[in-house]
């Protein structure tokens, strides 16, 4: 399958550099399969496109403050960091740049102090393993929540954060510890959507998928069907497969928002049905892709050429995508991360 298939041109003051102001004021383009149309919505009218019995399917996952500043001990150099996950020895495993080379045994300071990075090996595949120091036994997490800066997508404001984004770079319901970017589709809803939602008897419940950086990480090469995909960690609980089985028991939609948590559950019914899971998952999705557990996708606008764009493509179909994200592109709907988003039913 040719690249071209998915790669668009996008205004670059479409780009939203900021949240809307309110979560749920966000527009909503709403894309039904069965009549191949096309509407316009706010996402505060999301009660009113979905029916009693239908299931939200949300991923709770919480993004850490996973970026990090500072000099190299030794040249006084600047130096950028991405935390992309710790190991049993405690050791983190990073992303690193800066702009002489690198070697084994130096350290940086993490600005602000007093955290400093011991710089280990090298690994394959270009990142770095380091050890934290600093004066105490603090976790992983605290250590980032003091020192670590919101991971924003390099097409917001060139990744600097603002205090703001601290809580506008999660989802209201962010409880799971992990990722180092955000599963946005979920930025949209407040507890008034929620509530409203539970009076029209439309329930939810939540899986966890930690989302990675390889999930922006454009497809290289012009077969789109060749590119190897990244891993995340991932669990669907006993209590969010039952829900899941009662509401397809009851002729319910079980609605993903997002597509990590379409790729989640996607991942689990490949392996015999809806049951309790807990693993990593490189489940590729690109169409054609018969889905087994996903009814409907609530998602945002994505760019050109990733396996997120492949993956609403082959739950909407590659033509109708097309002309949904035309018609957003003419009617200047906001895009990426902090953007508008998309209901496909």
């Amino acid at each position: 399958m040719h690249g071209d298939f998915f790669e668009y041109h996008l205004p670059p003051d479409l780009i939203a550099q900021e949240p809307c102001s309110v979560r749920d004021k966000s527009r909503l383009l709403v894309v039904r399969r069965s009549t191949q149309s096309i509407e316009h919505r706010i996402f505060e009218d999301l009660p009113e496109l979905l029916n009693p019995g239908d299931l939200l399917v949300l991923n709770d996952t919480r993004v850490v403050p996973a970026r990090l500043v500072g000099r190299r001990a030794r040249t006084g150099g600047r130096w950028e960091g991405l935390f992309l996950r710790d190991l049993p020895d405690r050791s983190w495993l990073i992303l690193s740049k800066s702009r002489g080379k690198l070697t084994p045994g130096e350290e940086i300071q993490v600005e602000p102090g007093p955290l400093r990075l011991h710089l280990l090996e090298k690994t394959p595949d270009g990142h770095w393993l380091v050890r934290p120091e600093v004066g105490d036994a603090s976790s992983t997490f605290d250590l980032l929540e003091r020192y670590g800066q919101v991971p924003l997508p390099p097409y917001i404001r060139k990744r600097q954060a603002l205090p703001a984004d601290r809580e506008r770079y999660q989802t209201v319901y962010a409880r799971q510890a992990g990722a180092v970017a955000a599963p946005t589709a979920g930025f949209h809803f407040t507890p008034q959507v929620f509530e409203r939602l539970l009076e029209r008897g439309i329930d939810r419940t939540f899986v966890t998928l930690h989302v990675g950086l390889g999930t922006f990480q454009p497809i290289q090469g012009e077969d789109v069907t060749k590119h190897v995909m990244h891993r995340e960690w991932g669990e669907l609980s006993t209590e969010a497969a039952d829900a899941i089985i009662r509401c397809k028991a009851r002729g319910g939609k079980a609605v993903a928002v997002g597509t990590t948590s379409a790729r989640l559950l996607e991942t689990v019914a490949a392996s015999g049905g809806v049951r309790p899971w807990q693993g990593e998952t490189s489940l590729y999705i690109f169409p054609p892709f018969e889905f087994h557990a996903v009814n409907a996708l609530l998602t945002n606008f994505h760019l050109p050429r990733t396996t997120l764009l492949l993956l609403v493509s082959a739950f909407g179909g590659i033509d109708l995508m097309r002309q949904a994200y035309e018609m957003a592109i003419q009617e200047r709907y906001r895009f990426f991360s902090y953007g508008d988003a998309m209901m496909i039913l």
